[in-house]
Parts: structure tokens; sequence; C-alpha cells
């Protein structure tokens, strides 16, 4: 696969992404629109998705990024191996997350995986990561109840950055109180492979989306 040249990050707070994305028709998207999906925002190029396709078609899979040339070529990729249960989305998730989720049928969304997003260290600039409390809120709304959040990153500040925003939202449980040792998907990333090929540690979580009978008892 040859891959197209981008830049390392974009700045999601630039105004040409601050139009939100008009939902698409998924009733054109996917074969069977009846089937559980699974949300990946920040894809990247999108090989993540392209192998758990392969692996899981009972699952719908949608991955979200910023990055118009690598949902190009990833859509390219999709059409090659002719994956009915697989799109991506050019779009900035914090402000197009809404109205994607609040489009799909209820009750359909069950899995979503934000893994290595941009770490943007500077404190100015933290306001550009795109785990914030309005994506919390949004995914607390629209994930089904037992649903899954899985967080990874190689960063450990951008790890217990992400971890706090689901602490401090009810609708979410950790599944363990520590790091998870290994990945609980049956696909790793183009990045965590690299990072383990360093001998560097990389920091895992998994939330839950509570169900409503629990969140009225506290």
């Amino acid at each position: 696969m040859s891959l197209v040249r981008v830049r390392e990050h974009v700045n999601p707070l630039s105004k040409k992404y601050q139009v939100a994305i008009e939902p698409p028709d998924w009733a054109k998207i996917y074969a069977d629109g009846d089937r559980p999906l699974h949300l990946d925002i920040g894809c990247g190029r999108g090989k993540f998705l392209l192998q758990m396709a392969q692996i899981q078609p009972e699952w719908n899979f949608l991955g979200l990024e910023i990055r118009e040339p690598l949902v190009e070529q990833a859509q390219e990729w999709r059409t090659e191996l002719g994956l009915t249960n697989l799109h991506y989305l050019f779009c900035n998730a914090n402000n197009s997350l809404r109205p994607l989720l609040n489009s799909l049928p209820p009750g359909h969304l069950k899995a979503v995986s934000i893994q290595f997003p941009d770490p943007w260290f500077k404190r100015r600039h933290q306001k550009r990561r795109v785990v914030q409390p309005e994506l919390v809120t949004d995914l607390a709304e629209f994930l089904v109840p037992g649903g899954t959040v899985f967080l990874q990153s190689d960063v450990e500040e951008v790890a217990v950055d992400m971890r706090d925003r689901f602490l401090e939202n009810p609708s979410f449980t950790p599944q363990s109180s520590d790091w998870l040792p290994t990945n609980p998907l049956p696909v790793q990333t183009e990045r965590e492979r690299l990072v383990l090929s360093y001998g560097d540690p990389v920091y895992r979580i998994v939330f839950e989306r509570k169900h409503e009978d629990v969140l009225c008892i506290q």
C-alpha cells in the first residue's frame, strides 16, 4: 500500500474545521445497518479498522479523521477489499460527533476506540485535544448501556487526561483500576506496534457505559 503524505498534526480549532459534517445516509453506506457499530475516533490511515472489519464481519465500523487525504486513501483501500461493513468520514470529531451520532439508528453504537490521539503537550494547546468533556457527554448519551470505550496512548499525561475526563462523567465506569497490560482488541494500531517494538509502555483502559438503573441508584 502506497501512503499519501500529510501533516502529522492538524489544529482542530482552526477556522477551516469549524463547520460540522452533514450526516450521511447510513442505509447507503452499510450493507446491513442492523449490525452493532464500532466507532474509531481519530482513525489516522484507517488500517486498524481495515483489519477489524475483516476479522469481525458481524460488526459495522466507522472511522473519523480530520486529515482528508488519509480518509480518501482509506476509502480506496476499503473499496479495493470490497468491505461493506466499513466507512470513513473526514470531519472534526469535536463539532461533528453529536450530529453524526444523532443521525444513527438508536441502540447501534456499542463500541468506541480513541487510540494515540495528538498529545498537544503545551498547556495553551491542550484545548485542541480530542477528548474534551463535551465529547464524553455525547458518547454517554448515544453509547448503549454496557457499551465500551477503549482508550490508549504512549504518552502517560495524555492517557491520564483521557481517563480523568471519563471518570468525571457519572455515566461511565472503568473496567479495571489499573492500566491494562495488553490490548483487549484483536488488532493493534501501527503506532502501538511501533511503540512496543521500542520497548516503551502503552497506557490503556476500558470504560463501560453504565446501565440506567445503576445511574438512578447513585
